[in-house]
């Protein structure tokens, strides 16, 4: 009997992980996916605290830099357990591992740009080598030409953690180009590869539980909105004017969502083309633009008794909206797939390109902050009545009711 509990332990504990196109039918975002998801709440908060206290030209690029790193290393993580992982205790031990590297990141990640840069990537190195044998560890269970393709991934992510290793010891300017280089090598590298059927259409299929996964992402990165407000009305005076603007705030919040959601969230990607690819890249600018609108959120607030919003605060705030905006319509094109949906989704797209002109119009006026939140928020009321017109033109409200394939 203990030597059966023995060896069940023993399997439990040391399962090997699932091969490419071995899908789990029906499989749900799990409880300790939910948990890791959440660690990345702490590093995500640093690097926007950092562009809250630094709204320039120079601390936006530094933020696109090491946001776009933590994503990266995000997705990587996100894709393992989608296609790979198991309710065993070795991805469970393996999960854990990264959270605790995730941890210390997150310390570091505040100055990344500066006297930290050396501690966060030394720790994204290691971060990357975890991911980089995980990914070995699945070629040894695939076959054929995905044996082939996991490795040559793995492989990847090891020259990658190189590459973040001798940025370790450049000087920080050098050290940010060359994380930017990398960050574009990697995006531009997942949208070439999501033109391959062999690499994304078979190997990352469009699942429930990748759909689950990736909104639940944009929901926490929301969450930096509700955390912008909050800061801005803990630094400054509380008065009337104060709290309102901060409402106004929060709603933008609010607005994210309910356009994210009504127009593009929990919608697979199409299998064919580069369609999967976009589908999975373009959520990057959406949750940075989300994060940095966060940011902006907490100047807003503050300075929320001036009569004009500071130029910094108005131009990340409306840039912010205007990104989201962009790159929904972008992230639509991944699942539009019929003539009918184009025929719903065209009027709707046309009036999000238009609303994302007018939210960059609307941070060059010089408006108080409770107007221009205001101003934003009328915007992306008049975007979500035509998106819930369409829809209920097309038999399809609320979203998910009905499809309009």
């Amino acid at each position: 009997m203990t030597s059966r509990v023995t060896s069940d332990f023993r399997r439990w504990f040391w399962t090997r992980p699932r091969a490419h196109g071995d899908v789990i039918e029906g499989r749900r975002v799990s409880p300790i996916e939910l948990l890791y998801d959440l660690v990345y709440v702490a590093v995500i908060a640093q690097s926007t605290h950092a562009l809250g206290t630094n709204i320039t030209l120079e601390g936006v690029l530094d933020f696109v830099v090491v946001f776009s790193l933590v994503w990266i290393g995000w997705i990587n993580g996100t894709l393992y357990m989608e296609l790979h992982g198991r309710e065993d205790g070795r991805t469970r031990t393996y999960v854990f591992l990264q959270m605790a590297i995730l941890c210390l990141l997150a310390v570091f990640t505040g100055n990344a740009a500066g006297s930290s840069g050396t501690n966060f990537a030394l720790t994204y190195v290691i971060f990357l080598l975890v991911i980089g044998w995980l990914f070995f560890t699945v070629s040894r269970v695939d076959e054929g030409p995905q044996a082939r393709v996991t490795k040559t991934y793995s492989l990847f992510l090891f020259g990658s953690a190189a590459a973040i290793l001798v940025s370790a010891l450049l000087p920080s300017n050098y050290r940010l180009v060359l994380w930017a280089a990398f960050d574009l090598l990697w995006i531009v590298g997942m949208l070439v590869l999501g033109a391959r059927p062999r690499t994304y259409a078979i190997g990352i299929p469009p699942t429930n539980s990748l759909v689950e996964r990736l909104d639940t992402f944009t929901l926490i990165v929301l969450g930096e909105v509700v955390v912008g407000v909050v800061s801005g009305l803990t630094v400054a005076a509380q008065e009337a004017q104060t709290i309102a603007t901060g409402i106004l705030a929060l709603i933008i919040g609010l607005g994210f969502w309910w356009i994210y959601f009504d127009v593009v969230g929990g919608r697979p990607a199409r299998r064919v083309g580069g369609a999967i690819g976009v589908w999975i890249i373009g959520r990057l600018p959406i949750v940075m633009a989300i994060a940095a609108a966060g940011a902006a959120m907490v100047g807003l607030v503050e300075h929320a008794g001036l009569p004009v919003t500071p130029h910094e605060t108005a131009w990340l705030l409306a840039g912010a909206v205007a990104v989201v905006l962009l790159f929904e319509i972008v992230l639509s094109w991944s699942f539009l797939d019929g003539e009918r949906q184009r025929w719903v989704y065209r009027p709707l797209l046309w009036t999000m390109f238009l609303g994302a002109l007018l939210a960059v119009a609307i941070g060059f006026l010089p408006l108080a902050p409770w107007a221009l939140a205001l101003a934003l928020n009328a915007l992306l009321l008049g975007i979500w009545m035509v998106a819930a017109l369409r829809f209920m033109k097309a038999g399809a409200w609320p979203p998910g009711s009905e499809s309009v394939s």
